[in-house]
């Protein structure tokens, strides 16, 4: 199935969810606390307070086929065979796949898993050189073609724990502004990498979209997010952080293309909170902006916090959460 097989781009999206990461290091906890606030759009919970393994770079190459990865002092690095640290990551997503199966077996609706894009993931590892493999492209053809068959497996496998959840994948992509602006550090810090160009960006991201065979979402909270691009290499929905869009127009051609868009309405870490009431005025105001009409606006988005919320205590978490499902309930049709 392709990017742009209609029968992939048919979701029934919840009207809001989380981005992925909690606070804390329980993962049964974790998946009560999305399923009663999420209840309509849940998500399988990162838990990176756990340690290394569990932070998105390692989560991310947990899911990885047949490329080894270990932590150094400098990060994460591809080396020839897999080490403590990768098995380590593979043994957190399994605890997490039984408690998802324990405490959410009965779900049904939209269920939402994460993982780093490709971008992201290639400029999080090191080469054994020590230099980014995000600058090798034969590097990030092998971690696409390893990362797009590492999420088949993964979504098969919450598909067998929770028969009634139509899988969605979300690729977190917050390098990507960085890669086309050449603001990524080398690996020594002292200097910065060269940009790429947006057109080769755009094309290895849709060849690894065109091997998912689910809806994607790919969330990016950093600014000048690349809109135009991420829906031309074929992504199924867009998240980011409302208070960081600039470009309306590139918003404005999103929705009339049939891109959803998932909005961070609240912070990901502590901070006071508007009612929810304000928050969905302040979306009818932004959405009345674009100059769409007031109907089409509650199954055009979905509400989350504007990033992952490990960094949050856990009654924010809490909090955040059902201020976001309380102000999506203020957008549907009465």
């Amino acid at each position: 199935m392709t990017a742009t097989d209609p029968a992939r781009e048919r979701v029934a999206w919840g009207p809001a969810s989380g981005i992925g990461s909690l606070p804390g290091t329980d993962p049964a906890e974790a998946m009560r606390l999305v399923a009663g606030e999420l209840p309509e759009f849940a998500h399988l919970p990162e838990l990176p307070g756990r340690g290394a393994g569990a932070d998105l770079i390692g989560r991310s190459a947990a899911l990885l086929v047949d490329v080894a990865v270990d932590l150094t002092p400098a990060g994460w690095r591809l080396v020839p065979r897999a080490g403590i640290d990768q098995r380590r990551a593979a043994e957190f997503l399994e605890r997490d796949l039984d408690a998802l199966h324990d405490v959410a077996g009965g779900y049904t609706g939209p269920f939402k898993v994460q993982a780093a894009g490709p971008w992201t993931l290639a400029a999080g590892l090191e080469r054994s050189r020590g230099d980014r493999a995000v600058v090798d492209p034969g590097a990030r053809r092998d971690l696409a073609q390893s990362l797009a068959e590492g999420l088949a497996a993964h979504v098969a496998a919450v598909g067998s724990r929770v028969p009634g959840a139509e899988v969605v994948v979300q690729l977190d992509e917050p390098s990507v502004p960085a890669v086309l602006q050449g603001g990524l550090p080398t690996a020594s810090g002292f200097g910065k990498l060269s940009a790429v160009e947006a057109s080769v960006v755009e094309q290895e991201l849709t060849e690894l979209l065109r091997r998912i065979a689910v809806p994607v979402v790919v969330h990016c909270c950093a600014p000048r997010v690349p809109m135009d691009l991420l829906r031309a290499a074929g992504a199924t929905a867009l998240s980011f952080d409302l208070g960081l869009v600039q470009d309306l127009d590139a918003v404005g051609t999103a929705v009339e293309g049939g891109t959803h868009l998932f909005l961070g309405v609240v912070p990901g870490t502590d901070a006071a909170l508007a009612a929810p009431k304000a928050t969905a005025s302040r979306v009818r105001a932004w959405w009345s902006e674009l100059g769409f009409a007031a109907d089409l606006l509650p199954a055009a988005v979905t509400l989350t916090p504007s990033c992952g919320l490990a960094g949050a205590s856990q009654g924010y978490a809490r909090a955040a959460m059902t201020h976001v499902r309380e102000a999506a309930n203020y957008l549907q049709p009465e």
